[in-house]
This record gives structure tokens, sequence and C-alpha cells, in this order.
């Protein structure tokens, strides 16, 4: 006693040490243990999602489910460890998962980026994405005359909110669509590809984008590779057209070429339906 009196009697009553136990029993009840390493994956969704954080099963896989919050999405979060995944296998498992969830409910369910790495499940905040303001606000600007320009402005629309979104599928398949405005076969398709395709890759901003693809493309002539391995496989479900959006090497695949097919439907407008890019300009 006279020995514990010389030292002075801690501040607090110990509520944090409670606190912390009361994190680590959480943890624990939602599978993170030694060695765990958690991908975190946003999820835009509108089916029936659980109102609290719980662990549940899906065939022979454990993961979170998350809520959403007013500062957090709705997420998804595999134990890459435990599970035994890589990064780009369990990306796949989620988005299986999502398409059940999307066939029984018959409503949306799109998987967002995310990161690995956390030993815990950790919460995926709302996106907010930057976007250009000005205060010297210019524009002067009307609706196209040719409806090839009209078609052509609302197919990219489509195709950018869609690639935003990670729909990437629907993003190929709409800026393919704006070159068949003016090319109504497959040959003359295909022909315009092979004509444009050198032009728009010598640009230098497009440098990145261009070898990105070049990596998925590898010795194949783009132009056939565009109209076989985007359009055709995007489009058709048949033997030799077995685009697989839920995997995610095809994700990954899709976004690269979206990437160079969004630039060549940008050429497309440009030059073939001559509708400028300015904010202020008679066409």
């Amino acid at each position: 006693m006279q020995s514990a009196n010389a030292f002075p009697t801690p501040a607090g009553d110990g509520s944090e040490y409670n606190a912390e136990e009361a994190q680590q029993e959480r943890y624990r009840k939602l599978g993170a243990r030694r060695g765990s390493r958690y991908l975190n994956i946003g999820v835009d969704n509108q089916v029936t999602w659980p109102a609290k954080e719980m662990l549940i099963n899906f065939d022979k896989y454990d993961f979170v489910l998350m809520p959403n919050t007013q500062d957090h999405v709705a997420s998804i979060h595999i134990d890459l460890t435990a599970n035994q995944l890589t990064d780009r296998d369990a990306i796949t498992v989620v988005n299986r998962f999502l398409s059940i969830m999307t066939w029984c409910d018959d409503q949306f369910a799109i998987a967002q980026d995310g990161w690995s790495g956390n030993p815990v499940p950790v919460p995926v905040r709302k996106r907010d994405l930057a976007f250009t303001t000005t205060y010297q606000w210019i524009f002067d600007r009307k609706i196209p005359s040719s409806e090839e320009a009209r078609r052509a402005l609302a197919l990219y629309r489509d195709g950018r909110n869609a690639e935003q979104n990670f729909m990437v599928s629907y993003a190929v398949l709409n800026f393919f669509r704006i070159i068949e405005i003016r090319n109504h076969s497959r040959g003359a398709v295909k022909k315009w590809f092979r004509d444009n395709f050198a032009i728009v890759r010598n640009e230098t901003r497009y440098r990145d984008a261009f070898s990105r693809f070049a990596e998925i493309c590898a010795d194949e002539q783009p132009h056939e590779y565009l109209y076989k391995a985007c359009r055709v496989a995007v489009s058709h479900a048949g033997q030799d057209s077995k685009s697989d959006p839920d995997d995610a090497n095809e994700v990954t695949r899709l976004h690269k070429a979206a990437e160079v097919l969004r630039l060549l439907a940008r050429h497309f407008i440009l030059t073939d339906l001559g509708v400028s890019e300015v904010l202020y300009s008679a066409e």
C-alpha cells in the first residue's frame, strides 16, 4: 500500500480501455484477424442492403457489408488473406455477388473503385468528384442543326456517363456507335478506324491511353480488335462473343478499350461532323 501510494493515480475512469475493447470485439465479429488484408469496394445500388454492418457468406467466401451513411457509401469488404484471393479475383467475386443481388431484386448495383491493404474493413467515403468552375463563364452554343451531330453528342454523353459510372460495356458500345453514324457496314467502320487510328494515336496528349491499349491489342490490327474484341464482344453473346462484365480482367480490358474508343469518337465528332468543342462557338 505504501508503495502504491508513492505513485499518482492515473486520470480518468478507464473508459478509453472499454472503448478500445469494444472496437476489437466489433472487428472480431466482422471476421478480422491477425494477418487480415482487406479489399474495400464502394457500391452504388438500389438492391436490398443490411441496415447495419454484418459478416455474410456468399458461396465459399466470407465478406463484410456496410450500409450507406451520411458520409459513406454502401460497401463490400473482403479479407484477401482469409479468402485466399488476389485483388483482381476478389473484384470478380464482388461482381458475381452484385449480379445475384441485381437479379433477385431487379434493381441496379454498381461496384465502384476502392483499395486494399487495411488489416480491418474500412468504410468507403462518398465520392467528391472534382469539377471545373470559373468566375467568368462564357457560353454561347445552340442545338446543332444536323441530326447526325445531335445523335452523336447524345451517344457521347451516354457513353461518357457509363464510363464514369463503371458501366464500361455500355460505354464501349456507345462510343463505337458514334462511328457507325456515317459508316453503316462492317467494312466501312473498320476502314474508318484503320484510316484514323494513327492520326489520333500520334497526338502527344493521348500517348498514355494508346500505350495501355497496345498492351491488350498485342499483335492484332487495331481496327480488327476494336470491331471483334469490343463491338461484337459486348453486343453479342454467341460462341465467339464471351465478354463477361463480372470478370475483373475483362472489365480492365474494356476500360482500356473504352478510353481509346472515346478519343476516336471525339475525333469523329470534331472532324467528320464538324462539331466544335469550344463553349462559345457557332457550331
